[in-house]
């Protein structure tokens, strides 16, 4: 019998081998037995908290007493501005287009006004 440690995935296993000799030829057969020789210890794991990013700091601008502040819709880009401050505004007026997901959005003013502040 030979003994060999045979490691497979990360287990090691001792194999035993016999050599067996057969009357008819002199070929060599091997007869395998494997026994896991010990299973490996799982390391307790750590959990490390990462740093949550703070979030950007925007300055957004207050409407001042009874003005209003419009708010995109959704997330996205300006891509153009078409007003100014102290233009004033109709209902259904196109106050800038707002780029999200490939697409231009047109921001348009909820009711008549002025524009106090971009």
């Amino acid at each position: 019998m030979r003994k060999f440690n045979i490691s497979v995935n990360g287990k090691t296993y001792e194999v035993e081998v016999e050599e067996v000799k057969s009357k008819n030829d002199n070929k060599v057969k091997r007869e395998v037995k494997s026994t896991p020789k010990q299973k490996p210890k799982a390391k307790p794991v750590k959990k490390v908290q990462k740093p949550q990013p703070k979030p950007k700091e925007t300055k957004i601008n207050k409407a001042p007493s009874g003005g209003e502040t419009i708010d995109a819709p959704m997330p996205g880009s300006v891509f153009d501005i078409k007003v100014s401050e102290g233009d004033t505004v109709n209902k259904g007026d196109v106050l800038l287009i707002l780029e999200a997901m490939k697409m231009e959005n047109e921001i348009v003013a909820p009711r008549d006004g002025k524009v106090v502040a971009i």
